[in-house]
């Protein structure tokens, strides 16, 4: 297994400079999120200082998600090895990625042949075709769609993809960390809603490298990397989450689990009731509209608010819920895709 290196993150950033969009940040009102318990009768504690909060809007992206970071990083890395096939490339996807890779495809004006469970929203489905790919709708589970892939792959020499198991995809990803603390001086932790794990390796390794606390937040009944963490080793989980569109790999990638098992790293659980209420809250404050996986980010700060007080060890024993940010903290949260139907948001009634 190649274990991604800070390297690989910095060659990822020279790579795709130019080919996507620089992310936007957004930072939440002060006070938004409470900050860490301070005990009343301690007086040496100082009294509590609001934390800063920052949205870094990347469903803003080229194809609605940070995976277009990975496809371009990928597609380019092949090209300019002379390594694209004329076929062109495949992937399995439950959306995001395969629009990312499709993306990139066409930017390079090669073929994209990409594999999609039936369960993958029509709007993602659609989406895919715009971009000019060969959609191919096969099994119930990501897995299934991965398996024909790879069939498809080894019988026509396409080049295969992967929706987040790769270090080009995954060092793609971790540009975003790059971008973030130019941005944000002093950023002390980043929050990210994990799958597979692409998006997680990549910015946790960059991350390792500024020394930033990384809190990778998983619905609590779709917990790949999560229970690989608990196990030591990467095991399969049951997906049954309304994110499973998104964040719904049965096993996290070796790359993620390593990086999971660094210094620095909080790994979370948030339940599905607290992403849909933070989704809603998203679209009823900001008129953001993002998917549940993006909102699951966010909701590991709000879920917080709602457990009781307690020190997050670096490796929890069992699983935590929530994180609460300390006094003065500089958090930046990742909002990370955004193809979601909005028709699905609840529209308040006019006052």
């Amino acid at each position: 297994m190649h274990q991604l290196t800070y390297g690989d993150i910095k060659a990822a950033t020279d790579r795709i400079a130019g080919r996507v969009r620089p992310i936007t940040l957004s930072p939440l009102d002060p006070g938004a999120i409470r900050t860490a318990h301070r005990d009343p009768l301690d007086e040496r504690e100082p009294e509590p200082e609001p934390c800063e909060v920052w949205l870094a809007l990347e469903y803003m992206q080229h194809t609605g998600s940070f995976k277009a970071r990975g496809a371009q990083n990928f597609i380019q890395a092949h090209r300019d090895a002379g390594t694209l096939p004329d076929v062109g490339v495949t992937i399995a996807s439950g959306g995001n990625a395969g629009l990312a890779c499709a993306w990139a495809a066409q930017q390079q004006s090669i073929p994209a042949t990409v594999f999609v469970p039936t369960t993958a929203p029509a709007v993602k489905v659609a989406k895919l075709r715009s971009y000019g790919a060969d959609v191919r709708l096969v099994g119930a589970e990501y897995a299934e769609a991965l398996a024909a892939c790879e069939d498809f792959a080894s019988t026509t020499g396409a080049l295969a993809s992967h929706a987040y198991d790769h270090p080009l995809i995954a060092a793609g990803a971790g540009t975003l960390l790059e971008e973030i603390r130019t941005r944000i001086p002093g950023l002390d932790t980043v929050v990210v809603a994990v799958g597979g794990g692409g998006l997680f390796a990549g910015v946790a390794t960059a991350a390792q490298h500024h020394g930033v606390r990384v809190v990778a937040v998983e619905p609590e009944n779709c917990r790949a990397l999560n229970a690989a963490v608990e196990a030591g080793r990467l095991v399969d989980v049951t997906v049954d989450s309304i994110t499973a569109d998104s964040l719904g790999a049965r096993r996290a990638s070796a790359m993620a689990l390593h990086a999971a098992q660094q210094d620095g790293v909080h790994s979370v659980l948030v339940s599905d009731s607290e992403i849909v209420r933070t989704r809603q809250a998203l679209w009823d404050h900001r008129k953001v509209a993002v998917e549940h996986g993006a909102a699951a980010a966010l909701a590991a700060l709000t879920e917080s608010a709602h457990v009781p007080d307690r020190d997050l060890p670096t490796r929890p024993a069992a699983p935590s819920r929530g994180y609460r940010p300390g006094n003065g903290e500089k958090v930046a949260v990742v909002l990370c895709g955004a193809n979601t139907d909005p028709s699905q948001l609840v529209h308040p009634a006019a006052d």
